[in-house]
């Protein structure tokens, strides 16, 4: 990774979050050049006994806690609170995830920070109105925002992504908001502390920006904008993803799929009609893919210079041609897991930096306190 990238050293951050959102964040920060510092309890992060893990590292510790130094704290008892705000004290930017009020209760709320601190608070439902105490994880999110209800399969039934994309979405606008409070503060006359109210809420709803602004104009469900886009089948088993912008594309497709009947029918005039008469036109389409393998369509879609693509895999990303060309997966040395691929920090690079034991850290960052 290159180190002109890497501004944030000697910047202090003390990183109390677990799972995914904050612990991204905290990780970008590292990526950065910032000194982080994980708070952890005895039994440690929970996504360290998550999917693929062992000598209590799991492949998600991997990816979201890479640079960090990791301690434990007994943040139940006095001593350890004690300690968790002295941390809190040296910290530039403090990040916790708490329910609203815990953290100021254990010495992690910005009143323990230092004065001109980046506070930032990542909760489900945000500090403030009737929810704010209501349990949220990535899936309940996703189901809130609306992303659910737009993800249907084929019969019907509402679906989360499978991705963790409420809690990467949280992750990577706290970043820009707490880079934000950086430079704001680089500016300061007088020290202030700024405070962060980041939920999961927030971060998901923003990625449907457009459909809430579309269907609150108009009050009703809107149609998707370009049908008939979307996976089909092809004669391999593969499916092959196209999408449309433009009414000629729709013409071009046409005639990439070999469908005149379909360029000339009326009922499919216009981006409205297709959705209109969707089930039609699915049906046409969808025959039409199953007439040839997945590399064929590929080639004669691609060829018009229309917007298609196989369906990948994670693992056939991984082993794409152009993906291996372009160096966009590295493999990062883990010691308790061996080799863990992991695609580059986008705009950042790559960067190997391995994940800490559970409290590593503990007695080197204590001693750094005079403790």
């Amino acid at each position: 990774m290159d180190e002109a990238m890497r501004p944030y050293k000697g910047l202090r951050v003390l990183d109390a979050g677990q799972g995914i959102a904050g612990p991204y964040c905290g990780m970008l920060l590292a990526a950065c050049g910032a000194d982080v510092v994980k708070l952890e309890p005895a039994e440690g992060d929970w996504s360290r006994g998550l999917g693929s893990a062992k000598d209590g590292v799991s492949v998600m510790t991997v990816c979201f806690n890479r640079g960090k130094r990791s301690v434990v704290l007994d943040l139940k008892s006095e001593d350890g609170r004690a300690a968790a705000a002295r941390l809190a004290a040296r910290a530039d930017v403090l990040i916790e995830a708490f329910r609203p009020g815990v953290a100021a209760r254990i010495g992690l709320g910005p009143e323990n920070a230092k004065e001109d601190a980046v506070c930032l608070s990542i909760s489900g439902f945000g500090q403030s109105g009737p929810y704010r105490e209501r349990p949220c994880t990535d899936s309940v999110a996703q189901a809130f925002s609306g992303f659910v209800a737009l993800n249907a399969g084929p019969d019907g039934t509402p679906h989360k992504a499978g991705p963790f994309i409420a809690d990467m979405a949280t992750g990577i606008f706290a970043f820009a908001a707490v880079q934000t409070a950086l430079a704001a503060r680089a500016q300061d006359r007088v020290k202030r502390r700024r405070l962060i109210d980041m939920s999961l809420m927030a971060a998901t709803s923003a990625l449907l920006t457009h459909q809430i602004a579309e269907w609150g104009y108009q009050g009703r469900p809107a149609a998707p904008p370009n049908a008939p886009a979307g996976a089909y089948l092809c004669a391999d088993g593969a499916w092959v993803m196209i999408t449309l912008v433009r009414e000629a594309e729709w013409l071009a497709i046409c005639d990439a799929l070999e469908i005149p009947e379909a360029k000339a029918d009326p009922r499919f005039a216009t981006f409205p009609l297709r959705w209109e008469n969707r089930e039609a036109l699915y049906a046409i389409i969808r025959a039409a893919f199953a007439k040839r393998p997945s590399a064929e369509w590929i080639a004669r879609l691609q060829g018009a210079r229309l917007l298609a693509d196989r369906v990948n895999t994670p693992l056939d990303w991984l082993a794409n041609e152009h993906v291996v060309a372009c160096g966009a997966a590295a493999r990062v040395a883990q010691p308790q897991l061996g080799e863990v691929p992991l695609p580059m920090l986008p705009g950042l690079g790559h960067w190997h930096a391995p994940a800490p034991a559970l409290g590593q850290h503990t007695e080197e960052v204590l001693a750094e306190l005079g403790g």
